[in-house]
């Protein structure tokens, strides 16, 4: 956009699931709202529901009513996606005999089981090693807790051995060559169940594709971000917007054990617009973009003490405004990442004129700051996340 004001171009932004900014600039009219009320080949929109899981007797992830979805529908000769965000085996090995959980040794977080190449790995450092034959801790017998890509699709293929079954994330795909020889044979009708991550969301049109199921929307309905729950009304919906589109009404399923949760009831029954417009009312109450704008001076150090050293020496350069509010310094989401403690101190203000004129004259405070401690540091505007 701003690429577009320099050099007097227009813009054309297309989704079915714009970002809250980009509605509030749109009402704003920062932006000419151009609305497509039709599906492609008129289709009617897919039938969605929420199943409520809380009771039910899951295998693998995998509910009786969504594995008798797929059956029902490979019989009619259509195709099924199944859609979780985690790729991998499961996301927490377990030592079944003394509780011990293998942790990342760089990182505040557990490492994913990858069956099928017999290792573990963190997601958020890329450390691998190889998946142990017993506990570390006591000898005992380890068990892969929770579900990722690769389990479903084991459970399908077993469940479904006649079936042709592809998984498609960055673990098993690549290249951009593999995954159009993939997206190819979906076309062609010779794949029957897809099961894969947000790869699958956006923008593919598969006309053979009658049914979708949603394995764990509850993911991001308690996540530590205040974006995260518009980012599950996106995926949600972009989900959806693969099924159904060959004239035939299509059938999503959405699993999850709060099926009372008002947002995710509101998303079901009314769409994203009606979401949207409930999370900007929240938005506008807690002062939070778009009705705030934020800066987020991120810091990662050998020790936690630098760390919130730095963060507190640059709180007090900060130049005084009656119109910035800095909130920290704080831990980050996820203290330690790559051997590193990590911390964050964010700035909000309903002026963003004020906050970059704050920006201008605190940033060669920061920077000077940096080359004293030689501390690792990053200002983001307009964060997209605070993890």
């Amino acid at each position: 956009v701003l690429r577009a004001r320099e050099a007097g171009a227009a813009v054309g932004l297309g989704s079915a699931t714009p970002a809250l900014e980009t509605l509030r600039n749109a009402q704003e009219a920062r932006y000419r709202h151009l609305k497509l009320d039709r599906r492609v080949h008129d289709s009617a929109p897919p039938r969605v529901h929420l199943l409520d899981v809380r009771h039910a007797v899951l295998e693998n992830g995998l509910s009786p009513t969504v594995v008798e979805a797929v059956a029902r529908h490979l019989a009619q000769g259509h195709q099924s996606l199944l859609f979780l965000n985690r790729r991998g085996y499961a996301p927490v090995l377990l030592c079944h005999d003394c509780g011990y959980v293998m942790p990342c040794p760089n990182c505040d977080a557990r490492l994913v089981v990858h069956r099928a190449r017999k290792r573990l790995a963190c997601h958020h450092c890329g450390h691998v090693e190889p998946q142990p034959p017993a506990c570390p801790d006591c000898g005992g017998s380890q068990v892969p807790i929770g579900q990722g890509t690769e389990r479903i699709e084991d459970a399908l293929m077993m469940r479904f051995p006649e079936a042709r079954i592809e998984r498609v994330d960055s673990d098993r795909l690549k290249s951009g060559a593999a995954l159009t020889r993939l997206l190819a044979d979906v076309q062609a009708g010779d794949v029957d169940v897809l099961v894969g991550t947000q790869v699958l969301a956006k923008g593919h049109d598969f006309a053979g594709l009658a049914f979708a199921g949603l394995i764990d929307v509850d993911q991001a309905l308690f996540g530590s971000d205040f974006r995260a729950l518009e980012r599950m009304g996106q995926l949600v919906t972009q989900v959806a917007g693969r099924v159904g589109r060959n004239g035939e009404p299509g059938e999503v399923i959405l699993q999850t054990h709060h099926p009372e949760h008002p947002l995710l009831k509101l998303l079901v029954e009314r769409g994203y617009p009606a979401f949207a417009e409930a999370l900007m009312a929240e938005r506008r109450q807690f002062l939070l973009p778009p009705f705030a704008n934020l800066a987020l001076l991120r810091v990662e150090a050998k020790t936690d003490g630098e760390v919130m050293a730095f963060l507190r020496r640059a709180k007090a350069l900060l130049p005084a405004s009656p119109t910035i509010e800095a909130l920290g310094p704080a831990p980050a989401t996820m203290a330690r990442r790559a051997g590193f403690q990590r911390g964050q101190l964010l700035l909000k203000s309903g002026s963003r004129a004020a906050l970059h004129r704050g920006l201008e004259g605190w940033l060669p405070e920061i920077e000077a700051l940096g080359q004293q401690t030689r501390h690792r540091w990053s200002l983001d505007v307009d964060p997209g996340d605070l993890f």
